[in-house]
């Protein structure tokens, strides 16, 4: 590995080698010669002078790419697929008259990206089914267990624990469906000529439209796809690189609030990122526990994000039939946020699976907001009682705020309910602190949390891991090697 010139993070620190194997030189021009490979193919089912001899020569020489000669040619003519040309047709002399027939350069490209991005999207997929699984046994386990809720991250009705991580599975899953959507509706380009009018195909074909038809369809085919676009320029519509990078993005955003969501509560010591025996934390300060997979996720994730934009701006410059201001910019925008992406899922799952939880912690955040988290309840209990529910709706907010102060000004534990049960008020409806007390049990202030979680295990998430044969404790170690 070169230390003198600089090295991606991407490939170096943060995505798989599954994944940057996919974006690799010997994947990109492989793929080249496989199309040049099923249009010469194509081209002799549909009645061209070309030999089974010449496409076997091809065939043999699909995996040796000779990358010097491709490389001295490309110094030489400054194009690079016409340097590729000459590096295979070096390779099969046989073939050489025969390769790139009626082709332009968008014919390798454009198809191998397609090809590539599907490639590409089923991987990001199955990231997104290990974090979706390891999240979902997160939720099993901790379904009933009480915690403070937050809006505004201020404390508000309890919720489980359990529950919450339904909301982080929630956005995963609508992630999912956008892969879905976006990667079930791909096709090739296939091979519409230099604007898109096949004018060199009919050309060959003698004028014979049937054939020029068939010829795309031959392509996909051999290719694995279920067609080609119907229409194009010279190139696939840029709105189709704008698509895929707003699936990374959401599925960034996701990741981004998730890992947020870890790091505030890790903060509030109630649920931590998993922490190996010998990682060290700070490098001044022994004793932290900083959660860097999570900031590391944020990260990534940012860097998604902003990058989405880019296919957005690149579709929207594209003069009429085709310009070539997409190149440079596709080269980095695509291969880099499918790279970060893979990084961001590795790491979302690993944490999904090692989150520690500490319930003392947790109960006892609950129980010191449980009395102003109680009032709701105790005002409807005295309104039932007969007491005049604006009237009793003064009288706690009076003594909340003298609670309140006492909490933070005093420091001192929370007096709402020795407040309540001394108020000759609520004392007239029988509220006194032994009652109060009793009201006081965290699960009776989650609502339905408990069985709301069960219910989308049971009806939504369950029967969707099951459907892609994947089962529980999913996440495993993944990504616990990647560096910060």
């Amino acid at each position: 590995m070169a230390k003198d010139v600089y090295e991606s993070p991407l490939g170096e620190r943060y995505a798989s080698r599954e994944m940057q194997e996919l974006f690799s030189a010997d994947r990109k021009f492989g793929t080249w010669r496989r199309l040049w490979v099923a249009l010469a193919e194509a081209e002799r089912e549909l009645g061209l002078d070309i030999s089974q001899a010449q496409i076997d020569e091809l065939r043999a020489h699909v995996d040796d790419i000779d990358y010097e000669v491709a490389r001295a040619r490309e110094r030489e003519v400054r194009h690079d697929v016409m340097a590729h040309v000459h590096a295979y047709g070096v390779q099969c002399p046989l073939a050489k008259p025969i390769l790139h027939l009626g082709a332009t350069s968008c014919y390798v490209g454009d198809n191998t990206d397609l090809i590539v991005m599907r490639e590409a999207l089923r991987l990001v997929r199955r990231r997104l089914l290990a974090a979706v699984a390891a999240l979902a046994d997160f939720a099993a386990r901790e379904k009933g267990r009480p915690t403070l809720g937050y809006t505004h991250f201020q404390p508000a009705q309890p919720t489980t624990v359990g529950k919450r991580a339904t909301l982080w599975l929630q956005d995963l899953i609508a992630d999912l469906d956008d892969l879905d959507h976006v990667a079930g509706s791909l096709r090739l380009l296939g091979s519409k000529g230099t604007t898109g009018t096949q004018a060199s195909f009919l050309e060959l074909f003698g004028g014979d439209q049937a054939k020029v038809d068939r010829l795309d369809g031959l392509i996909a085919e051999k290719m694995g796809f279920p067609g080609c676009y119907a229409v194009s320029g010279q190139t696939y519509s840029r709105k189709v690189d704008a698509r895929v990078a707003g699936v990374l993005a959401g599925i960034a955003a996701s990741a981004h609030k998730f890992s947020n969501d870890v790091r505030l509560l890790q903060h509030l010591k109630e649920v931590e990122e998993p922490f190996e025996t010998q990682q060290v934390g700070s490098s001044a300060m022994a004793y932290k526990r900083n959660p860097m997979r999570c900031e590391r996720m944020a990260a990534l994730a940012r860097h998604v994000l902003v990058g989405a934009s880019n296919p957005g701006f690149t579709a929207a410059e594209q003069w009429l039939e085709r310009t070539l201001d997409d190149s440079a910019n596709r080269r980095l925008a695509l291969p880099e946020a499918f790279l970060a992406t893979d990084g961001i899922l590795l790491l979302y799952a690993n944490v999904a699976a090692g989150l520690v939880v500490h319930p003392k912690v947790i109960e006892r955040h609950l129980r010191e907001e449980l009395p102003f988290l109680a009032t709701e309840n105790l005002l409807m209990d005295a309104t039932k009682a007969g007491g005049d529910r604006q009237e009793l709706h003064e009288r706690i907010r009076v003594l909340s705020q003298e609670a309140a102060r006492v909490v933070k000004d005093e420091g001192r534990d929370n007096p709402l309910l020795e407040l309540i049960a001394a108020d000759p008020v609520f004392a007239g409806y029988g509220m006194t602190r032994e009652w109060l007390a009793a009201r006081l049990e965290p699960t009776a202030y989650a609502g339905c949390a408990e069985h709301q979680t069960e219910r989308y295990l049971a009806e939504v998430v369950r029967p969707l891991l099951a459907a892609n044969g994947v089962a529980g404790d999913a996440g495993g170690a993944a990504g616990a090697d990647v560096c910060v």
